[in-house]
């Protein structure tokens, strides 16, 4: 009987960043077994080394996102391994409650300098090998670029402009064949979801769950690999995301009801509670200190 099982990942050069765990790390593993040849970065060696174990001994390399200089070395470097290159997952992003008035800014820079920065230093790096006609780039965004949570104010500009990033990106790439693609992903359970809703603060906005609790992270990492394979603009996850996407100012109304007055103790709270990053971050100079 014929198959129709439609375009495969199987021979794809994939180089995934952030890939030590959560969806990086699963992601890799999926692809792989699949038949992709993969390469991964991230900040966390040892995790790192285990996930490209786990793949068949792919290449690896410690990268920090947030450093320019660093991120083309190494993003040559596998590229260089891989024989050329396919498909970039920009997929590193970290998060942290932060407080818009009396919170520390510097977790917003922070978040820029890894979510955003990081992501255009990744795709300023593997961009000249990736524009062909078989080419792909697929961003993280997040749900909380549509429908944002209160404290979540610096994790939401990221995926905000991660969208704007990925389709500016889409019209310059046209010309060459390559495709771009952007995720819109709510709530999956990953440790980095975990962590980022398990903080004193976040419970007391939204108690024991999220507003829809955790979805599982295999239909995730099922959608990444179908928007691989057929080069898809939008890949969501869970389901309900693409149902409640065109209803944004509806959703944010709800979200604002369902809080109520539990915000306003929230941030107090938020404003002095030594939370962390969902990943732990190497060092590195402020926005201001650069520019200095």
């Amino acid at each position: 009987m014929r198959s129709f099982a439609g375009p495969s990942v199987a021979g794809r050069k994939v180089l995934i960043t952030g890939a030590a765990r959560g969806i990086g790390a699963a992601l890799a593993r999926r692809l792989a077994e699949r038949g992709a040849h993969v390469a991964l970065l991230g900040i966390e060696p040892d995790l790192l080394a285990e996930v490209a174990a786990e793949c068949g001994g792919v290449p690896w390399r410690y990268c920090d996102v947030g450093d320019r200089a660093q991120v083309e070395r190494v993003v040559a470097a596998l590229v260089g391994e891989l024989g050329g290159l396919d498909v970039l997952v920009a997929n590193a992003g970290i998060a942290k409650q932060m407080a818009m008035i009396g919170g520390d800014l510097s977790v917003l820079e922070e978040t820029l300098a890894v979510n955003v920065l990081g992501v255009a230093y990744a795709v300023s790096a593997a961009g000249p090998h990736l524009s062909h006609a078989r080419g792909y780039v697929l961003m993280m965004s997040s749900f909380s670029a549509s429908v944002q949570l209160p404290l979540g104010g610096a994790y939401s500009a990221s995926a905000a402009a991660v969208a704007s990033l990925s389709a500016t990106l889409r019209a310059e790439l046209r010309s060459t064949g390559a495709k771009v693609g952007v995720s819109y992903f709510a709530g999956i359970d990953t440790e980095m979801t975990v962590r980022g809703f398990g903080t004193a603060a976040a419970h007391t906005v939204l108690g024991d769950t999220s507003l829809t609790g955790n979805a599982p992270i295999g239909p995730a990492i099922a959608a990444l690999e179908r928007a691989i394979a057929r080069r898809r603009a939008t890949v969501v996850s869970p389901w309900w995301v693409v149902l409640v996407r065109p209803f944004r100012p509806v959703a944010q109304l709800v979200v604002q009801r369902l809080h109520g007055d539990r915000v306003a103790r929230a941030v107090e709270i938020a404003r002095t509670e030594d939370a962390p990053f969902t990943t732990e971050q190497p060092a590195r100079p402020r926005t201001m200190e650069r520019q200095a």
